[in-house]
């Protein structure tokens, strides 16, 4: 079998679509310009054939109808990536992912599944996987629980490894951390194929077990070893947590702990700096800093009863943004791996993205401040997916065909004369018409988008923006003569059109 085929067999994932990634020019900070879109058209033998010979680069939706995957990465983005010292953790914690470079020199993990499982349940073990190896926070693919099919939605993509095989820096690494050849990482990649049963018994993390009714975060970092840098940070938590869990007895415990988990253990008196901090107030976990972040679960945090709980910081984890390219515009994000549907309005204003995420997804995160949203939103857009849609699902598309009705339906036009009725006259491969009778047609057909100036620019395009309108002589009932303002379009061919005077529709998802 060739290497395509075996791709394709790998990265098995969504039928209806995949991604391409087109890179643009790189500018004087050293960032290249991409820009990423769905075709919907399924991945194909000639398409990877393509990938693997440089010609074109091509990406995998992991999540398909019925949301389930065959397959998951964890995407970590860190430019300076020590790839040695991940891959010997990867070894160590005896996880089944496959560790290949990403374009932008970090790394793509990959989880490849014996069968299709749900994709919810796939993200929440990567999550875990991602808090073990100290990244908690990366990007997750699949990067949504489920997708909106009846809105055209079809998730996200992942950029393929081995994009100009032969002389790709897009490789996976083998046990000893050297690049393998496409047929070594095909190999490794169908023979670690897991299945769920397997996958859900794993721990990730030694045999210490420290912490299981706390924070997810210290329980992780006890469980793999001595903890040698940010002693002062994580003794301060292990501190808030005994507080919790022994309030008359507090201090004895903490410095147990001290003595345990710390390589060198803090000196005395700086153990009893920390406990005179403590003694100041309540503190709550500093969920946010190096490096409680790097291992934190918050979702599992949350279950326990000396973990973050309630009072656990309840902003939204957003994802990435999908717009689709029809009119109105639709975006789809990721908030706390469910996805939204939002309209143009809905992205511009907190409080109504706040009012969709209740009505869609049972939640109502907090409403960010305008400022800092805008911010954010610009961001999402600079890296947002596009996705293609046929031109019926455009105001462009649907004018069109509008246009096409009105220009050959049965009430047409029999002599010039009759343009004065609002009746489309054809002639000499042109159709005229006047516009108040175009105008009438959009209006009786539901079509409210354009204004006129809109649809003169809609009759110009189909001109090639030539000149498409002036006057018509007509001979009036007695006799005299005088002229009418019409437009034009090139004639249609009508000899497909249906003239029983039935609407077309439309299967369009908005």
């Amino acid at each position: 079998m060739s290497a395509a085929k075996r791709m394709l067999a790998v990265f098995q994932g969504s039928e209806q679509g995949h991604g391409q990634t087109h890179v643009g020019k790189t500018g004087r900070n050293g960032k290249t310009e991409a820009k990423y879109q769905i075709v919907r058209e399924p991945l194909t033998t000639e398409s990877m054939k393509d990938h693997l010979s440089g010609r074109s680069g091509i990406g995998c939706i992991p999540i398909k109808s019925g949301n389930v995957c065959k397959f998951g990465v964890l995407d970590i983005d860190v430019y300076d990536l020590d790839h040695a010292a991940l891959n010997k953790k990867i070894v160590s914690l005896g996880l089944p992912l496959h560790h290949c470079r990403s374009k932008s020199g970090g790394a793509h993990l990959y989880l490849f599944l014996e069968d299709w499982e749900q994709a919810s349940l796939v993200r929440e073990i990567l999550s875990e996987m991602s808090a073990a190896l100290g990244f908690s926070g990366c990007e997750v693919f699949p990067k949504q629980d489920t997708i909106i099919e009846e809105r055209g939605d079809l998730g996200n993509f992942i950029n393929l490894p081995y994009f100009n095989a032969d002389q790709t820096m897009r490789y996976c690494f083998d046990y000893e951390c050297q690049a393998m050849e496409i047929d070594e990482f095909l190999d490794q990649a169908e023979k670690g194929r897991i299945s769920m049963a397997e996958l859900t018994a794993l721990q990730f993390g030694g045999e210490r077990k420290f912490f299981t009714d706390g924070p997810w975060c210290l329980e992780t970092m006890a469980s793999q070893g001595s903890i040698t840098e940010y002693r002062n940070i994580t003794m301060f938590a292990v501190g808030v947590y005994c507080r919790k869990k022994w309030p008359d007895d507090w201090k004895t415990h903490h410095e147990e702990f001290n003595r345990v988990l710390c390589d060198p253990p803090l000196p005395a008196n700086e153990m009893v700096e920390l406990q005179k901090s403590l003694l100041k107030k309540d503190y709550f976990y500093q969920c946010e800093v190096c490096p409680l972040k790097d291992f934190c679960n918050k979702e599992i945090c949350k279950t326990r009863p000396f973990g973050v709980g309630n009072a656990a910081p309840d902003a939204a984890d957003i994802g990435g943004l999908t717009i689709m390219l029809s009119e109105p515009r639709l975006y789809f994000m990721d908030v706390d791996g469910r996805r939204v549907v939002l309209s143009t309005d809905q992205l511009q204003h907190p409080s109504l993205w706040q009012k969709a995420c209740m009505e869609q997804i049972d939640m109502m995160p907090p409403q960010p401040k305008q400022a800092d949203w805008q911010q954010l939103i610009n961001m999402m857009m600079g890296t947002a997916t596009k996705i293609s849609v046929p031109e019926e699902l455009t105001y462009r598309g649907q004018f069109k065909e509008h246009l096409r009705d009105y220009c050959t339906s049965r009430v047409r036009a029999m002599s010039p004369e009759e343009l004065t009725m609002n009746k489309p006259w054809t002639e000499e491969g042109v159709t005229k018409f006047k516009i108040e009778g175009l105008e009438q047609h959009l209006k009786n057909r539901g079509f409210t988008s354009y204004t006129r100036a809109q649809i003169q620019d809609g009759i110009k395009q189909l001109n090639d923006n030539q000149e498409c309108h002036g006057h018509q002589n007509i001979r009036r009932e007695d006799g005299t003569r005088s002229t009418l303002r019409v437009w034009w379009v090139p004639a249609f061919d009508d000899t497909e059109i249906d003239t029983t005077g039935k609407e077309e529709s439309y299967d369009i998802p908005f």
